[in-house]
Order: C-alpha cells, then sequence, then structure tokens
C-alpha cells in the first residue's frame, strides 16, 4: 500500500514548478560552487557557495528564467482550522 502512495508522490513532485525551480536553483549553486573553488584553488563548501550565489547572483538568473518563476502562491489559509500540527 505504502509503495503505490510514495510513487504517486513521487510523480507529482517531479512535476511541481516549485520543485523544478529548486533543481534549477541547486544545479546554478554548484556550478557556482566549483567555479569559485577552482578561482580560490580549495573546495569553498556548499554554504559559502550558496550565500554568494544568493546575495550576488539569484536575482539575475531568475530574471533570466522567468518560466520557473511561474507558481501559485503558498497560502497558508488553505489550511483547515485544527490540521495545523498534522
Amino acid at each position: 500500500m505504502g509503495d503505490k502512495q510514495t510513487g504517486s508522490d513521487d510523480t507529482l513532485l517531479e512535476k511541481s514548478s516549485l520543485y523544478q525551480r529548486y533543481l534549477a536553483e541547486r544545479d546554478e549553486i554548484l556550478r557556482h560552487k566549483w567555479l569559485e573553488s577552482e578561482k580560490e584553488g580549495h573546495d569553498i563548501g556548499f554554504e559559502r557557495a550558496l550565500v554568494d550565489w544568493v546575495l550576488n547572483h539569484r536575482s539575475k538568473w531568475r530574471k533570466k528564467k522567468p518560466a520557473l518563476n511561474h507558481h501559485p502562491p503558498v497560502s497558508f489559509n488553505a489550511i483547515p482550522r485544527g490540521c495545523e500540527g498534522a
């Protein structure tokens, strides 16, 4: 029973535009990490690459990738009362 649900969850996740944007941004961060590490001659680490990329490159990258930015806003008002902790 659990395997069937997991398979459909995986398919839903793969089709999610928000998840696709996450994957695309992660790829860019890893690329940035590699480039900056090559420049410095040592691994700068993911956290440093992430912070640097977000602060210095993310907004320009997002403007170049408008198709990845179209997803419905998350509304926490849509959660039925009593289900917040579920």
